[in-house]
């Protein structure tokens, strides 16, 4: 956005220890400006939707990972569901021309046929809070859409990863480990299901999408994906190979990270966007797991050379004293 000439503005959470590291090299750009408040006060979305009056803007806040959902339910609901609501009310009120872009999700479907391609006509059937609130924020946005004349539309973006993916999230999770496992700082990566199914994309292609579903002169609702699904076992045997390993040495099952309640398989189908938007993903599924891993790779052996650079002091001189 930047780079084609608009000003852009963040929202960011008050915090003790500000996060930046996925946007360092954003904090000295032109244009590009930082602006505090939280999705869950209404009260916060009105005051820097009324200051502001963008022309566009992008929800992208939730509460996202899907395992927390389970033990937070209450606040996913709040953040993933309510903060949504939140955002279409500031705009109504403060400035009802926004075009607002609501982040929805493959979550949403749930349990689906085997074999079976999800579209923007498929019945959602969530599984876990997650979801749930995902689905309340969509039917929101259409409930927006249709009651006030808003201009939202909902991208239904299927899984998309980058190196910038947090680390908990599993295929950031399996790159971080092939590159420490590679390096000889980790023996072993614990896993649940191996035989979940998944349709990832790159999440560079994901936002070209959003802006594209953004330009449009009417508001709609698209399917994000690339039409291809591949298990949790592809990724780690694909990442593991690409370092030269055999996953099958390393890799063991988990308990802990098995889910309540399982999606088994989600495979995206993004005809409409084709259509419309004339967009097609360009990164593969093996190039995405090259950049990932190695990323990750050169994250360990960055850390290695600091390390090697400014080495801690293992034993911190103490002050003397007469007590």
């Amino acid at each position: 956005l930047i780079s084609e000439g608009h000003t852009v503005y963040g929202l960011i959470r008050r915090s003790s220890s500000p996060n930046y590291w996925r946007i360092q090299s954003m904090l000295e750009a032109p244009r590009f400006h930082l602006v505090e408040g939280d999705i869950t006060d209404l009260s916060s979305l009105i005051r820097i939707v009324s200051d502001i009056q963008p022309s566009v803007l992008y929800n992208l806040a939730a509460q996202s990972f899907v395992p927390t959902s389970w033990t937070q339910p209450i606040f996913t609901a709040q953040a993933t569901g309510i903060g949504a609501v939140n955002v279409y009310e500031a705009c109504r009120i403060a400035s009802p021309t926004t075009k607002i872009y609501q982040a929805s999700s493959s979550e949403m479907f749930g349990l689906q046929p085997v074999n079976s391609m999800q579209n923007e006509q498929t019945t959602f059937y969530p599984r876990s809070p997650y979801a749930c609130a995902k689905v309340f924020a969509h039917q929101m946005a259409i409930n927006y859409r249709e009651s006030h004349g808003l201009f939202i539309s909902c991208g239904i973006l299927f899984n998309h990863e980058s190196e910038r993916r947090g680390e908990r999230f599993v295929t950031r999770k399996i790159a971080r480990a092939v590159a420490r496992i590679s390096q000889g700082l980790q023996s072993t990566l614990a896993l649940g299901r191996l035989d979940t199914e998944r349709d990832w994309g790159f999440a560079g292609d994901y936002v070209d999408a959003m802006l594209r579903i953004m330009a449009q002169q009417t508001p709609m609702d698209f399917v994000i994906a690339t039409g291809k699904k591949h298990t949790v076992e592809d990724f780690v045997r694909l990442s593991f190979e690409y370092v030269g390993l055999d996953w099958t040495k390393y890799v063991i099952k988990d308990q802990r990270f098995m889910r309540p309640t399982e999606v088994p398989s989600l495979c995206g189908d993004a005809s409409k966007a084709k259509e419309y938007l004339n967009w097609t993903p360009t990164v593969s599924f093996n190039d995405l797991i090259e950049r990932m891993v190695e990323a990750e790779l050169e994250n360990v052996l960055n850390s290695e050379k600091q390390d090697t650079e400014f080495p801690l002091s293992t034993s911190p001189t103490k002050p003397k004293t007469n007590t």
